[in-house]
């Protein structure tokens, strides 16, 4: 009980962070980027949010076929489970650094291959976590719930503070939480990783960003997927 009650402790500091202020250049960038949205038209909203809709859905089912259900979960403590899970973090964040290094490298065509290639790895990521933990990810459910942890790591602070009233009551709001809001879900995540990939189109200096970048969109989703779980685990105990 001891690495439970730690871990706990850890969810607690980690919740903290949404209730801190956002910084000043973050607030200025949010809203530069709000104001871009108001301009572009409505067709092209609806183009995008669809898009980007059909290329989860996509990744999702791919996700959901490749990957191998965790036989050992059941027995294995919650140490054990995230120790495992923290090998398969470095694995995926050295793979997205190099995937992000050669699109960088390649200019704007490749880099703006980076998103769906990216886009891929994090999902994978995150289906690898669930079935760690022991969830199964062939219940639709599961699946919405990891786009929920995708949210709150790439989200705004406002989006943010919605989607964890989710997580901390998954069993109560899952069947409402199926209904995605899938316009929020493009905006937010393009708003969250727009500035660092027009920096990754620029020829030279697009590698090194693309590979500190990405390997640092996976970190941040690492630790957002390990105190999801948690918390949805340590209400189950």
């Amino acid at each position: 009980m001891i690495y439970e009650e730690k871990a706990m402790e850890e969810v607690r500091r980690w919740k903290m962070t949404f209730i801190k202020k956002s910084s000043m250049f973050q607030r200025i960038s949010k809203g530069a980027q709000n104001k871009v949205n108001t301009l572009i038209p409505e067709k092209v909203h609806t183009v995008m949010t669809e898009s980007i809709k059909k290329m989860v859905q996509g990744t999702l089912m791919g996700s959901n076929i490749t990957t191998k259900s965790n036989s050992n979960s059941i027995v294995m403590t919650l140490q054990e489970k995230e120790e495992l899970i923290g090998e398969k973090l470095n694995v995926y964040k050295k793979t997205a650094a190099v995937e992000g290094a050669g699109t960088g490298a390649g200019g704007i065509l490749l880099a703006m291959a980076d998103f769906p290639l990216l886009l891929s790895i994090k999902i994978k990521f995150l289906f690898e976590v669930a079935n760690i933990y022991g969830f199964n990810t062939k219940e639709y459910e599961e699946r919405v719930f990891i786009l929920y942890i995708f949210q709150l790591a790439f989200s705004s602070d406002t989006r943010k503070k919605e989607v964890i009233k989710y997580i901390e009551n998954w069993e109560e709001h899952k069947e409402a939480a199926k209904e995605l809001d899938w316009r929020a879900f493009q905006q937010e995540y393009r708003d969250h990783i727009d500035l660092i990939k027009m920096l990754q189109m620029i020829p030279g200096f697009g590698a090194v960003v693309g590979a500190y970048a990405n390997y640092n969109f996976l970190d941040q989703l690492g630790s957002t997927a390990k105190n999801c779980y948690r918390i949805r685990i340590l209400q189950e105990k």
